[in-house]
C-alpha cells in the first residue's frame, strides 16, 4: 500500500483528498502547514506528496527543498495550487515536482496523476517482464535493481535523473527534443518554455563524470545518446 502526505492548509480539500485517496487504497497522512508537512514527511515516510505551494507558514517550494534535504531518498511531489500561471509552472519544474496540478482539478485526473508519478518512479506494481539491463561505454543501469555504475563504481542518481538515462539508452543515436523528453520522463505535455530538461541534463552529467559526454547536445533541437565507435 503505497503511503500518501497531503499537505494542504484548506481543511475541507484536505478531507476530500484524504477520502477518495483511502477509497483507492492509500496510506494517508496530513498536514496543514509547511512546517508540519517537512516533520510528517520524516516520521510518515511516505512514497508521494501532494503539496500546496501556498501555506500559511513556509512556502511549498521551501518545504520541498527541505524534505528533500534531509530525506536519504527521492520523494515524487505533485505539487497542487491555484497559480497556474506559466511562471508558476516552470518554477515547479525546475525545483522538481514530478506534476503540477491546478485547482479547482477533477479528483479522478488527480488519481491518474498520482498513479502515472507512481508508477514512473517505482512504487506502484510493474507487469512481471523484467526490464534488465542497458548499457553504453563505462555506464550500466540495471533497471531491475534500480542501479547505475560507472566504470563499476555505484553512481546514486535521483528517480528523475535514473529515468532520464534509461530513455537515453533506450534510444542510442535517436535525437531527443525536450518536449519529447518531457512527455516521455516527466509524462508532461508541456506547451510552456522551461529549462527543466537542460538542469536535470546538466546534472546527470556531472554525476556521470567524464562519461557523461556520450549525452550530446543537439543544438536549437535537444540531445541524444552518442552510438559507440
Amino acid at each position: 500500500m503505497s503511503r500518501i502526505l497531503i499537505v494542504e492548509d484548506e481543511q475541507d480539500l484536505a478531507s476530500l483528498l484524504e477520502y477518495n485517496l483511502k477509497q483507492e487504497g492509500f496510506e494517508i497522512d496530513i498536514a496543514r502547514t509547511g512546517a508540519a508537512g517537512v516533520s510528517r514527511a520524516k516520521s510518515f515516510k511516505p512514497d508521494l506528496i501532494l503539496l500546496d505551494l501556498m501555506l500559511p507558514d513556509i512556502g511549498g517550494t521551501e518545504v520541498a527543498r527541505l524534505v528533500r534535504e534531509h530525506e536519504g531518498k527521492r520523494i515524487p511531489i505533485i505539487m497542487v495550487t491555484a497559480r497556474g500561471e506559466e511562471s508558476d509552472r516552470v518554477r515547479g519544474l525546475e525545483l522538481g515536482a514530478d506534476d503540477y496540478v491546478v485547482k479547482p482539478f477533477s479528483v479522478k485526473e488527480l488519481l491518474l496523476r498520482i498513479r502515472n508519478v507512481l508508477r514512473r518512479d517505482g512504487t506502484e506494481p510493474k507487469p512481471a517482464s523484467s526490464t534488465g539491463t542497458l548499457s553504453a561505454p563505462d555506464i550500466v543501469l540495471d533497471a531491475d535493481r534500480h542501479e547505475v555504475t560507472v566504470k563499476g563504481k555505484p553512481v546514486v542518481l535521483t528517480a528523475l535523473e535514473f529515468r532520464l538515462l534509461k530513455t537515453f539508452l533506450e534510444r542510442p543515436g535517436r535525437v531527443q527534443t525536450r518536449e519529447t523528453l518531457l512527455s516521455d520522463v516527466w509524462g508532461i505535455d508541456a506547451e510552456i518554455t522551461t529549462r527543466t530538461v537542460d538542469t536535470h541534463i546538466k546534472r546527470l552529467r556531472e554525476k556521470l563524470g567524464p562519461s557523461g559526454d556520450i549525452i550530446e547536445t543537439i543544438r536549437g533541437v535537444g540531445y541524444k545518446l552518442s552510438r559507440p565507435e
